[in-house]
């Protein structure tokens, strides 16, 4: 029988480490998800998933049973992750959708034309782009908007906003990111 996320945490607090393997297990690729969103990168979102976790469990005291866990751990899990482009925000010398060399990374695709290719490249390097022009709080409230599907709620909690705060934040971004990939969506182009 599967325990619950509250089951668990009673687990955890009553010492049971292996109830926190269980947390772990299930909420792992979501966030996972979040971090490789949030940062663009694997070696990173795997780093966002490892501290979250630990945070999480050194913190799991202050948890509270009323709330949801998995809107919890995203809370800490995007923190995680604006504390890591904050901190790696000086050192990137490339976009996350280059490799070390600096090269794009090719889309993968069936059968794409060369223009299709380069007009996909293009796109990408210019997303990325348009995606570092965000402020790291503009970046949290459209990636847990358009890419996980958070309602405004729960945005407004993981990023302790309030509502309108929160749709601020995401209504910034899209209005920076329009105005960055625009001429590219125009006809004719």
């Amino acid at each position: 029988m599967e325990m619950s996320d509250q089951g668990a945490v009673a687990a955890v607090r009553a010492g049971d480490r292996d109830a926190f393997r269980l947390l772990v297990e299930k909420h792992s690729r979501n966030i996972f998800k979040l971090g490789y969103r949030m940062t663009g990168n694997e070696q990173d979102a795997e780093e966002v998933v490892q501290e979250t976790f630990l945070r999480a469990f050194r913190k799991i005291g202050d948890f509270e049973e009323r709330a949801n866990f998995g809107t919890w751990l995203y809370r800490i899990a995007t923190n995680c992750s604006l504390d890591l482009l904050e901190k790696r925000k000086p050192m990137q010398k490339n976009t996350p959708l280059e490799n070390d060399e600096g090269e794009l990374i090719p889309l993968p695709a069936k059968t794409p034309s060369p223009e299709r290719m380069a007009l996909s490249a293009e796109l990408k390097r210019k997303l990325a782009v348009a995606m570092d022009e965000l402020t790291p709080l503009e970046r949290s409230a459209f990636v847990l908007r358009h890419f996980e599907n958070q309602s405004i709620e729960e945005i407004g909690k993981a990023l302790a906003l309030k509502t309108n705060a929160t749709k601020n934040s995401i209504y910034r971004a899209v209005q920076k990111l329009r105005r960055t990939l625009g001429p590219m969506m125009e006809p004719g182009r």
